[in-house]
């Protein structure tokens, strides 16, 4: 299987025990990101692009989306796992990745207000981030 990080041993002068760190941490953290993308496409997307459409349409639309979605959040699960996460701190990143994508997604795509509520829901968001990961 191919690796979707870039090597940055070269450019950076790092040896290949930081490079491999890097590469590491990277790869599960952009998979999480294009699936929170495809993810929020499937949940929302429906309500903006096939408004007026069946039911059983706006439904098949996110179902495909999802199935997009998957091949991407699986193996960074995978990825989390073998790096030692445990399942809780895996949720919680994910919970984390899933405000960040949705933000904007809202705002720029559905003309959203933005509210300060958001920033707080943040703010709550970084202490479950500190809960499950203090234990380390």
């Amino acid at each position: 299987m191919g690796t979707l990080a870039y090597n940055f041993q070269p450019i950076l002068g790092l040896d290949c025990e930081c490079s491999l760190m890097i590469h590491t941490m990277l790869t599960p953290f952009a998979l999480l990101v294009i699936a929170n993308c495809f993810m929020t496409l499937a949940w929302y997307g429906h309500l903006k692009f096939l408004h007026g459409a069946p039911l059983w349409q706006a439904i098949l639309f996110g179902w495909l989306i999802a199935l997009l979605e998957y091949t991407f959040m699986i193996p960074a699960t995978r990825l989390l796992s073998q790096d030692g996460w445990s399942v809780g701190q895996m949720k919680i990143t994910q919970e984390v990745m899933t405000l960040v994508i949705f933000v904007p997604f809202m705002i720029y795509l559905f003309k959203q207000p933005f509210k300060l509520d958001y920033l707080w829901a943040g703010f709550c968001l970084l202490g479950c981030v500190y809960f499950v990961f203090r234990s380390q």
